[in-house]
């Protein structure tokens, strides 16, 4: 069920992090796997480890972002699976002066960016008569967290789930499924603060009810089940992986 022999998948946001973690599951069960980022030397380290292909790209730039499924095509050919990894914060001041800029950063990278990618992927999906998309989205598209400021994030976040059940209706008639992973707090270039601050990082274990600390791992088993057959009945949907912290 969760054999993925020969399939070719696009990962964006490939160069660490989660990204890294679900290009390499997926890869390990046969996936033809497309690493996508902007740093060129991480990743062609992460294309090499899994016999992928890099293509280094900047997807806050959404006229390159216009350029990756072509470039899949052409080194792999048609794409049956998209996972959008790619995300960032670009401020992190509270909402009333956060600057438009910023707000337009964000909103473009985590949620144009994706659509732009699920357009591009569309005709091909069709084409092989099944196709998956999953979006990385946050626990931080569902409810507020006290003492991080986060407003355009959240509010791109939320935006990537209605997208997903959007997309998820209107093209379920070509058997192409759209869902959403949402992580809660793990280890990342974006957390690492938190991490490194023992108030912040016991405030992190205070309001998760499962006692350990999240990784990267613990979210490709979703991303696994929805990007292959295990899923083929799921499309729409929004799952939290989060250790229970959206539970309290």
């Amino acid at each position: 069920m969760f054999d993925l022999d020969g399939r070719v998948a696009v990962v964006t946001g490939a160069s660490s992090g989660l990204g890294v973690a679900i290009a390499e599951a997926l890869a390990s069960v046969g996936a033809r796997v497309a690493v996508v980022a902007r740093r060129a030397d991480k990743l062609a380290a992460v294309a090499k480890r899994i016999g992928g292909v890099a293509i280094a790209r900047d997807l806050s730039d959404l006229d390159q972002a216009g350029s990756v499924i072509p470039a899949v095509v052409d080194a792999l050919g048609p794409p049956e699976i998209l996972i959008n990894a790619a995300g960032s914060m670009f401020t992190e001041e509270r909402a009333e002066a956060e600057p438009r800029v910023a707000i337009e950063q964000t909103l473009g990278l985590n949620l144009i960016a994706p659509f732009l990618l699920a357009q591009a992927a569309f005709p091909h999906m069709v084409e092989a008569g099944r196709g998956s998309i999953v979006n990385i989205s946050s626990i931080s598209g569902r409810v507020g967290i006290p003492g991080i400021p986060q407003a355009s994030y959240a509010a791109s976040k939320a935006g990537l789930s209605g997208l997903t059940a959007e997309l998820a209706v209107q093209w379920a008639r070509h058997s192409i499924r759209v869902n959403t992973v949402a992580p809660g707090f793990f280890r990342s270039e974006i957390t690492g603060p938190l991490y490194d601050s023992s108030k912040a990082a016991e405030y992190l274990r205070r309001n998760t009810p499962l006692p350990k600390e999240g990784s990267a791992q613990d979210i490709v088993g979703a991303v696994l089940w929805l990007a292959g057959d295990a899923g083929s009945y799921v499309t729409g949907q929004t799952i939290v992986v989060d250790g229970g912290w959206t539970a309290r």
